[in-house]
């Protein structure tokens, strides 16, 4: 992939972010989700690529969402899969509370996983606990593991975990454990993504939440060093019969970080749209607008952390005008 798309990424992450942000506290989650498509797919016209949407919020004719299938870019330019969230935390947006992110992640052609959209049972950590974890372990065992790896006792070690009734069971293990929780509505991305930064606090993500979101994630701790494990969680015939349809015979088969994401390389980006534990959201004032957006590349593994001041006015539509 060319290197000059991860700045591109940004670009793209950055616009989705001031488009939706607009509407944080308002009550209106379907308008945050289509003001951050739609600024995505302007700024996603202008860079000189052959992406194709692996990972997006729904099938063709659920447009105006950017679907599974759909082409971006300008048509010329590197080939390369693309698994998007223009807002990953719709509900966070429209209630103003944390962690709601645009997100990003491009590899070339054929390297992202094509997961269905369903639920999956997942386990993410930080470089220190890479090789520790097992998702098919007892939730107090891979708690025991990653204390050892990370030189902490288990009283110490701080789990995110969606605030789920189906979360019931796991979080009274952790409880009794002795773990410490952090229970987030919504963005199990960020939660994901947090494990990797000793400064947010979080040490393990644990629990059921997309597949989609899984494969963001994994771009993500693919450039961090980190590592995520997953299994799928059909809830109905139909999804059953939809892993069928795309050849996953095995429905007990764990996703690895090379089913995940394959190769030795990947784009990860994203802009806070609200404040979080690792990003700030977009801030106003007039007719200026700050947002703050990390950027990773795994193989580089260079990340970087990107303030910008934008100006609105000379900016209408997100994009410079010709």
């Amino acid at each position: 992939m060319e290197r000059s798309l991860t700045m591109e990424l940004v670009r793209v992450t950055e616009a989705a972010a001031l488009s939706s942000a607009r509407w944080m506290g308002r009550g209106k989650k379907e308008d945050a989700d289509d003001a951050a498509t739609t600024a995505m797919r302007t700024v996603f016209d202008t860079i000189p690529m052959q992406g194709t949407v692996v990972i997006g919020e729904g099938e063709m004719d659920e447009a105006p969402m950017l679907y599974i299938g759909e082409k971006l870019g300008m048509g010329n330019g590197p080939l390369v899969d693309v698994a998007v969230d223009p807002l990953e935390g719709t509900s966070i947006v429209a209630q103003g509370t944390w962690n709601a992110l645009s997100v990003i992640a491009i590899a070339d052609g054929g390297h992202l996983l094509h997961a269905p959209d369903m639920y999956m049972n997942k386990i993410a950590v930080g470089p220190e606990a890479v090789g520790k974890i097992d998702i098919n372990a007892s939730v107090t065992d891979n708690l025991k593991a990653i204390a050892q790896a990370k030189n902490k006792e288990v009283e110490d070690i701080v789990a995110v975990v969606l605030d789920r009734p189906r979360h019931t069971d796991l979080i009274k293990e952790l409880r009794e454990a002795g773990a410490r929780i952090k229970l987030i509505p919504d963005g199990d991305v960020a939660g994901a993504i947090n494990t990797a930064f000793d400064e947010t606090g979080v040490d393990v993500l644990f629990g059921i939440g997309g597949a989609p979101e899984g494969v963001l994630a994994a771009c993500a701790l693919k450039c961090l060093g980190g590592e995520i494990q997953g299994k799928l969680v059909p809830s109905s015939a139909e999804e059953r019969e939809r892993c069928v349809k795309m050849g996953i015979a095995d429905l007990d088969k764990i996703y690895y970080m090379d089913d995940f994401c394959s190769g030795n390389d990947a784009i990860f980006a994203a802009t806070g749209v609200t404040d979080g534990e690792l990003l700030k959201g977009v801030q106003f004032k007039g007719m200026r607008a700050t947002t703050q957006t990390v950027v990773m590349r795994a193989k580089s593994g260079t990340v970087r952390f990107i303030d910008g001041e934008h100006s609105l006015k000379k900016k209408p539509n997100l994009v410079m005008e010709e």
